[in-house]
C-alpha cells in the first residue's frame, strides 16, 4: 500500500493516559466465529472446515491477548519512569477535478470535483488507516452527489503476526492490468477517471498474515459479505425491447463468505506466489429472467453472480535487464451447463517481459484462455414459420441462444482458446515534469483492441495535471463493440495534492 506522505506531522511524546485507553480499545474487540462454508466442487468435511476458519480468528486472539498483556504491565509500572511511545500522524489528499468525455451514447461521462482525505496514525505496532472520497457533479448524464469510504481499517503489525480489520483493497498478482488471480477486490468500471485505480472498491475483510520467514508470507483473507462489481448493462445498446434489473447477490450469511489464501516467497533472484480463491466472482454474467409477448414482446435480464474455485501462481524473475512475469489460474465452476450465466471451468494466463531502454519503459505482455468441456452453441432455427407455437418457441430460442453467447464473450469463452497481446511504453522528459505513456490491447481470436494514450504533467510539486482518452472498438456485437459506444472519450484531471 502507497501512502502520500508530502504533509506529515510528527508527534514526539504521546500520553500515558492516551496509551491506556488505545490498549482498551484493543483488548475489547469482539469476535464472531464464521459457520462453516460448503466449498463448491470439494468434499471437506466439517471438522476439516471448523480448522481452516479457526487459523485467521486464533491469529486474532493470539495478538489481542498476548502482546496487550505486556503493554498493559510496563505503562502502569509506578516505580520506573518509561519513554512514551513515538506516535505518527500522517494526514494527505487531494482535490481534483475531472472532465471525461465525448462517446457516442453520452457528451459527458464525467464532469466532477473531489476531495479525498486520507489518514494514517502509527502507534508502535497499532495503526490505522482511512482514505474518505466526496465527489458531486455529472455521471453518464446523472447529478450524483457521492460519497466513499474506500478504506478504513485498523492494523497491528507484529515480527511474525499482522492482522487487518475493516474495509480494504487488496490487489493479488506480479503482471500488469491482466491479473487472473486478483478475485478479491470488485471494481467499478463505470466511474472514469484519469486515474484507473480509482475504479477499486473496498470491501470489509479480515486479513491476518504470518511472516514464516525473512522470504516467506502467507495471506489469509476472509470476507463475510459478497460485493459485486459495478456493471452498468443498462447504458448498452441490447435493443429497445428490454431492460435490466439489480444484481442478483447472494444473502449476508457466514455459509456465502468468501475465503482465500496466499503463500507469497520473495527472493532476491525471484519473487513468486500460489493462492487459493473460494467464493463469489465479483465480474460476473447476466440471464435471460422474463419474456414477455404480450402486448408486444419484451425482455427483463437480471445480472446473476456465480461462486467458483480458483488455484493461482504468478512469478517475477530479473534477469539482466529484463524482468520475465507470468500468472496463470485454474478457476473451477459448476452447474454451467444448466445456467447461462456461469462460465465453464477454464485455465487463465499471463506471461510477459518488462525491460527500459533508452529511457523507454516497455512492457509486452500475452494473455491466453483454455476452456474446458466446450461445445459450439447453435443458432435456432425457425422450421415451421405458420405455426404460432413454434414462432414463440424460436422467439423463445433465440433470446436465450443470443443471451448464453454475449455472456461468452464476456468471459471470452466464445472458442476453445482465446489469444491477445497487450503492450505499454512510458517514459519521463524534462526532466521527470512530463510522463508519456500508450497501452493497447488487441485480441487475436475475436479483433477488438482498445488504445489508452496519457500524458502526466507534474507542474508543481503539489499540482499535477492529467491528459489522455480512451478508445475501445470490435465488430459489431462485440463486448468491445457494444462497449466502446459508453466509455470511448477523451478526459482532463487536475489535481491539488496536500
Amino acid at each position: 500500500m502507497n501512502y502520500e506522505s508530502d504533509f506529515q506531522l510528527r508527534i514526539s511524546k504521546f500520553p500515558k493516559s492516551g496509551l491506556q485507553h488505545l490498549l482498551r480499545i484493543l483488548k475489547s474487540g469482539h469476535h464472531h466465529w464464521l459457520q462453516p462454508v460448503s466449498l463448491q466442487g470439494f468434499n471437506l468435511t466439517n471438522s476439516n472446515m471448523k480448522r481452516l476458519m479457526t487459523i485467521p480468528v486464533f491469529v486474532l486472539l493470539f495478538i489481542l491477548n498476548a502482546p496487550a498483556q505486556g503493554l498493559f504491565e510496563s505503562s502502569q509500572s509506578d516505580t520506573v519512569a518509561q519513554p512514551a511511545a513515538a506516535k505518527t500522524f500522517d494526514l494527505n489528499g487531494y482535490v481534483r477535478g475531472t472532465a471525461y468525455g465525448g462517446s457516442k451514447t453520452t457528451d459527458f461521462s464525467n464532469l466532477s470535483g473531489e476531495f479525498a482525505l486520507k489518514a494514517k496514525i502509527a502507534h508502535g505496532s497499532t495503526f490505522l488507516y482511512a482514505d474518505a472520497r466526496f465527489r458531486e457533479g455529472t455521471f453518464f448524464s446523472d447529478r450524483q452527489s457521492v460519497v466513499e469510504l474506500k478504506e478504513a481499517y485498523a492494523g497491528y503489525t507484529g515480527n511474525r503476526l499482522s492482522v487487518y480489520l475493516g474495509n480494504q483493497v487488496v490487489s493479488w498478482g506480479r503482471t500488469d492490468g491482466f491479473n487472473p488471480t486478483n478475485n478479491i477486490t470488485p471494481n467499478d468500471y463505470f466511474y472514469l477517471s484519469s486515474e484507473t485505480d480509482d475504479q477499486k472498491l473496498g470491501n470489509f475483510m479480515l486479513r491476518p498474515k504470518v511472516r514464516l520467514s525473512d522470504q516467506a508470507e502467507l495471506e489469509m483473507v476472509v470476507v463475510p459479505v459478497y460485493k459485486p462489481s459495478v456493471y452498468r448493462y443498462d447504458l448498452f445498446d441490447m435493443g429497445g425491447n428490454c431492460r435490466f434489473m439489480q444484481t442478483l447477490v447472494p444473502n449476508a450469511k457466514a455459509k456465502n463468505a468468501t475465503l482465500a489464501a496466499r503463500l507469497n516467497i520473495e527472493l532476491s533472484a525471484a519473487g513468486f506466489s500460489v493462492s487459493y480463491f473460494h467464493g463469489y466472482d465479483p465480474f460476473y454474467g447476466f440471464k435471460a429472467d422474463t419474456i414477455l409477448f404480450q402486448p408486444s414482446p419484451y425482455i427483463i435480464y437480471k445480472p446473476a453472480v456465480y461462486r467458483k474455485n480458483t488455484f493461482g501462481t504468478d512469478f517475477a524473475i530479473p534477469v539482466s535487464q529484463w524482468i520475465f512475469r507470468g500468472e496463470a489460474a485454474l478457476n473451477l465452476t459448476k452447474d454451467y451447463l444448466e445456467n447461462q450465466q456461469i462460465p465453464n471451468p477454464d485455465l487463465s494466463y499471463v506471461f510477459g517481459i518488462e525491460r527500459t531502454v533508452s529511457g523507454f519503459n516497455t512492457i509486452l505482455q500475452y494473455i491466453g484462455k483454455y476452456t474446458f468441456d466446450f461445445q459450439p452453441i447453435s443458432e435456432p432455427v425457425l422450421t415451421d414459420p405458420y405455426n404460432p407455437l413454434a414462432q414463440m418457441q424460436y422467439a423463445i430460442d433465440k433470446i436465450n441462444y443470443e443471451t448464453e453467447l454475449f455472456n461468452r464473450k464476456i468471459f471470452y469463452q466464445q472458442e476453445e482458446t482465446n489469444h491477445a497481446l497487450f503492450l505499454s511504453v512510458s517514459r519521463l522528459f524534462a526532466h521527470d515534469v512530463l510522463n508519456a505513456e500508450v497501452s493497447g490491447y488487441y485480441n487475436l481470436t475475436t479483433e477488438e483492441y482498445f488504445v489508452r494514450p496519457t500524458l502526466k504533467w507534474n507542474i508543481t510539486d503539489a499540482l499535477t495535471a492529467n491528459f489522455g482518452a480512451s478508445i475501445m472498438k470490435g465488430p459489431d456485437m462485440t463486448v468491445f463493440g457494444k462497449a466502446g459506444k459508453v466509455l470511448n472519450g477523451a478526459f482532463v484531471g487536475l489535481t491539488a495534492s496536500f
